[in-house]
């Protein structure tokens, strides 16, 4: 019964941009392609082979991401599992998009929960690789900017080809990875006459060639160039193109923004920048001007609305003119973004034409935006605790986004997550630092439930930083609070338990009983997870007499339930008992039925201890079935696990083997590997007592493997201990003594009686060593 190796299958990613409208040329290249990515394995043969890459490279507005995204479009059905696409901002003016970042958005796009996703680079693509091993899917990065950002996503097994565009050669991947490079160059006279024709078929048919050459050459045959000067022709079709092209040379060296490209080239951009943006009305080109503001890598309508200061239908309709001009690209549904190219001139012609104190009230108008958002995204989204505070105010004539419903604030900040970290950054940039640091602050309970632990870290230190720098006590204790949660997530104990008491500390120096007792939990919490039983019965204790003096009743129960969770652990059973039976009545109350499962599967385990088996049982089941009428996998399988526990505590193994099986498959799907372990840690030892000693060896030995890895040395005692019972069994001695050493060994730092009792019978079995 190899249960832990169930799964669900993935789902299949599809990522891919919508294939190129007009697209025309680059035969060759799309055979070079075909060449080098065509062909692809899969199966065992698969997993030994590198994975196919081709590097599309060549200047800014070549088309190189049109050229990748054609091909992959029209050779997506050949993989079957899926496409991933991420466009890795290597030429915007903000920090390109990090490797490590990229790996937690694919392994969430092949539903991997998210607290499966390991904190680091390395962990994060050797998972990856796990993941896509003998699958069939395409990957697409998109303007990479060095081999280092790229390196880590690669997959490991030739049936998931990549390919990357770049305007570097990337000639380490060439070198190390064996990367076929597809230079793409300008294009030619008649393929530039041909893209041209192509765009304005139906509007203008009977063009000169040699007047749509002269056109070609004054934008030295770059597709982006291309496109935009034929969609100016195609709305002035009754203008003589000589015309166009007159207006068009005057234009020459009216912009010196872009110095970094070729000197024929560039002028040929800045050229056909500058002569299409003059051919705006003058609220178009104000707003691409403010488009160029706005610190994101796409914005919707709403946050351009806002931006610009109006009404979400006229943004939309200037930024359909800017679309139509091929000013700005449609990347989804009322989703806009500009090509970096593009974004550089609207920064250069806002720095031109409008004030300092105009770009900062546009800014502060949609910075305010994004964080009344966030906050009622949070009020929507959060069932338990969100924190306090008042955001700060938002600017006339803003419309604050607002949501029907829980799905409907989780999906806004699925959407606008990158935006929100970048607008806390720019915030923070920009000395606006109340909306730095609240901005992660309101986020929180979202972004507990939906990231990774450290996928917000640098924010929230960003955060802090601002709160600090504003000289805001309140700011720096909420953020405190929130690295304490993130780093507490991440098992790196230290450095939560010094947030959490930093943050206790601001608390108490402001007054906040509530904040005070929050922060004092958390540090509780920590000193669980290291299995300090009394200091944290001790912050339970303190918090508790907090929210009681507050008259807080949900807190109440909240921490009543901690505090028996406590004295359970520390073997104090009749207190535990009497706390989680009044915790689960407070909880009852103020109806929160899944917060009473958890407190009524704290109290079976209290039973079992106390070989009342029946009335465990019974109150486990109840627990069961209240998490089950709610939706709480997690608590269901908490119960589950319990119940499992319940069976061994009667030497029944037989039974405990279902109930140990549900739990650990849905420990897997809610993301909780601790737990998960923790179920095949008593899955062995229900192995054991049925004397199937291979298989108890095998699940202690996942579990211990598990522990270890995270750095839990209670749960890692545990589960050696039990391995070198099922050791024993199987007649390895000796290796069953060395486990047995390393569990007294870690065992000996954890002074409670369960530490002590649990110490001198593994010391008794080894003889007394």
């Amino acid at each position: 019964m190899h249960f832990h190796a169930a799964t669900a299958p993935a789902p299949r990613p599809a990522q891919l941009p919508g294939d190129v409208g007009g697209f025309v040329n680059r035969a060759r290249e799309l055979r070079e392609l075909d060449d080098a990515l065509g062909v692809v394995t899969a199966g065992p043969a698969a997993e030994t082979a590198a994975p196919p890459v081709a590097v599309i490279v060549g200047t800014a507005g070549v088309g190189k991401t049109a050229l990748a995204v054609r091909w992959a479009n029209r050779m997506k059905e050949q993989f079957p599992d899926g496409q991933l696409y991420v466009n890795m901002h290597g030429y915007d003016p903000g920090t390109p998009v990090a490797a490590k970042d990229v790996l937690a958005r694919f392994l969430r796009a092949l539903d991997l929960p998210v607290d499966r996703i390991p904190a680091g680079e390395e962990a994060r693509a050797e998972l990856f690789r796990t993941f896509v091993a003998r699958r069939r899917i395409l990957v697409l990065l998109d303007n990479a900017v060095t081999a280092g950002q790229i390196r880590p996503l690669l997959p490991g097994s030739s049936s998931c080809p990549v390919i990357i565009t770049s305007r570097t050669r990337m000639s380490g991947l060439v070198a190390r990875e064996g990367a076929f490079r597809v230079s793409v160059g300008t294009l030619s006279e008649a393929e530039s006459v041909h893209l041209l024709r192509t765009v304005m078929s139906g509007y203008r048919s009977s063009e000169d060639d040699e007047e749509l050459a002269e056109l070609a050459r004054l934008c030295a045959r770059l597709p982006l160039a291309l496109r935009i000067v034929a969609e100016r022709a195609v709305v002035r079709p009754r203008m003589p193109l000589r015309a166009l092209i007159a207006e068009l040379r005057d234009e020459s060296g009216l912009w010196d923004a872009l110095s970094t490209e070729d000197a024929e080239e560039a002028d040929a951009v800045r050229t056909v920048f500058a002569w299409s943006y003059r051919a705006l009305s003058p609220q178009a080109a104000r707003v691409f001007r403010l488009l160029g503001l706005h610190p994101g890598p796409e914005i919707g309508v709403e946050a351009a609305a806002a931006l610009t200061a109006m009404a979400t239908s006229e943004a939309r309709r200037q930024l359909d003119t800017l679309a139509g001009a091929h000013l700005l690209e449609e990347c989804g549904h009322d989703r806009y973004q500009f090509h970096d190219l593009l974004r550089a001139y609207a920064v250069d012609q806002s720095r031109s034409e409008d004030s300092e104190a105009e770009r900062r009230t546009a800014r502060s108008r949609v910075f305010g935006w994004y964080l009344h958002g966030a906050s009622a995204a949070a009020r929507s989204a959060s069932s338990g605790y969100t924190p306090p505070v008042e955001p700060e105010p938002l600017p006339a004539g803003v419309m604050a986004a607002a949501f029907e419903d829980r799905k409907a604030a989780i999906a806004w900040y699925e959407t606008e997550r990158d935006n929100l970290s970048s607008v806390t950054r720019a915030a923070h940039a920009a000395g606006m630092e109340r909306i730095a640091w609240q901005i992660p602050a309101v986020l929180t309970m979202i972004i507990a439930d939906r990231e990774p632990a450290d996928a917000w870290l640098p924010t929230q230190r960003t955060a802090l930083e601002a709160a600090r720098r504003a000289g805001d006590r309140y700011g720096e204790a909420i953020t405190h609070d929130n690295l304490g949660i993130a780093y507490r997530h991440l098992f790196r104990l230290l450095q939560a338990e010094e947030h959490f008491t930093a943050a206790q500390t601001a608390f108490r120096e402001l007054g906040d009983t509530f904040g005070d007792a929050r922060a004092t939990n958390g540090l509780g919490v920590c000193h669980m997870f290291a299995h300090r039983v009394e200091r944290a019965a001790r912050c339970f204790e303190e918090a508790l007499a907090l929210v009681k003096e507050l008259g807080d009743q949900a807190y109440t129960g909240y921490f009543t339930r901690n505090l028996g969770w406590a004295l359970l652990e520390a073997e104090r059973l009749d207190r535990a008992e009497a706390l989680l039976r009044q915790a689960a009545e407070l909880l009852r109350a103020v109806n929160e039925p899944l917060e009473v499962a958890e407190a009524l599967t704290l109290l079976a385990a209290v039973l079992w201890r106390s070989r009342r088996f029946g009335e465990a049982q019974e109150t486990a089941e109840r627990a069961l079935a209240i998490a089950g009428d709610f939706d709480g996998t997690l608590f269901q399988a908490l119960a589950l696990l319990e119940l499992g526990r319940i069976a061994l505590a009667r030497d029944d193994g037989a039974e405990a083997l279902p109930h140990l099986q549900q739990a650990a498959i849905l420990f897997q799907q809610v993301g909780r590997p601790d737990l998960q372990a923790a179920a095949w840690d008593t899955t062995g030892e229900a192995y054991l007592l049925l004397g199937r000693t291979g298989e108890a060896v095998e699940f202690s030995r996942q579990a211990s493997t598990a522990h270890r890895g995270r750095g839990d040395q209670w749960a890692l005692a545990i589960s050696l201990s039990n391995l070198a019972k099922a050791l024993a069994g199987t007649g390895d001695l000796r290796e069953a003594r060395n486990q047995q050493r390393e569990a007294v060994r870690l065992l000996a730092d954890f002074p409670d009686p369960s530490a002590m009792r649990r110490r001198a019978e593994l010391q008794e079995d080894s003889g007394g060593d």
